[in-house]
């Protein structure tokens, strides 16, 4: 009957739970780079948004992936095609874990970047998730940024729409979303986005991103009007 209890207790007790950014428990050998992934990932820990951190990370674990993938059988060295697939599914399963941690919005903007092809909507259902995590701006800056860079303008305008606010974001996000609207032909949304920024509360940094952005509007009106 002892054992019967010692078993039972056994089996009830409640596993250690893992730290979300933490290296998890392996028997794989460690490798030369695993001093500086610990301290990467203690600083994720601290703060799941250092940028400098993760894209640090993330280049340690592309590196990582791209000497584990598959081999082309007639030369024994690995595809391009393969070694992405591997970089981008390696990169994806780190962000997807930092994205664990409730106060994480950079990661779901690399999980939008890494499934914009495949998952549009996916994608995008991400970026939404961001913009929500973190209400000062950053998320949305970042988020319209990658969406311009991916040749997205209009998504990136999209997302602005719905998730810019003037009084408490960032001037950043006002000039993503304003730089946005050009480059998706829509002169009149810029316009107005543009005229937006004169609620920011940092007036300074409005006037600056103002006489940045005016002439560019200012242009693209008259081309529109031709």
């Amino acid at each position: 009957m002892a054992f019967l209890d010692r078993l039972f207790a056994l089996l009830s007790r409640k596993k250690p739970g893992h730290l979300v950014g933490a290296r998890r428990p392996s028997a794989v050998a460690r490798t030369e780079d695993a001093p500086r992934e610990d301290r990467l990932r203690a600083k994720l820990i601290e703060d799941p948004n250092d940028i400098g951190a993760f894209v640090a990370l993330a280049e340690l674990v592309r590196r990582r992936a791209a000497g584990v993938g598959p081999a082309d059988p007639l030369t024994a060295e690995q595809l391009p095609a393969d070694v992405k697939r591997a970089s981008d599914v390696a990169v994806w399963a780190l962000a997807e874990e930092i994205a664990g941690n409730p106060r994480a919005w950079y990661a779901l903007v690399e999980l939008g970047r890494l499934s914009l092809v495949d998952d549009h909507e996916g994608a995008m259902r991400r970026l939404n998730h961001a913009c929500e995590r973190e209400t000062t701006g950053r998320a949305l800056a970042e988020s319209v940024r990658m969406l311009r860079e991916a040749g997205l303008p209009g998504d990136g305008l999209g997302l602005g729409v719905g998730h810019w606010s003037p009084k408490d974001n960032s001037i950043e996000a006002g000039r993503q979303v304003v730089l946005a609207a050009l480059e998706a032909g829509r002169p009149a949304d810029a316009r107005r986005h543009l005229e937006s920024l004169g609620q920011a509360r940092d007036h300074a940094a409005a006037v600056t991103a103002a006489r940045e952005l005016e002439p560019l509007v200012a242009r693209a009106e008259v081309g529109n009007e031709v």
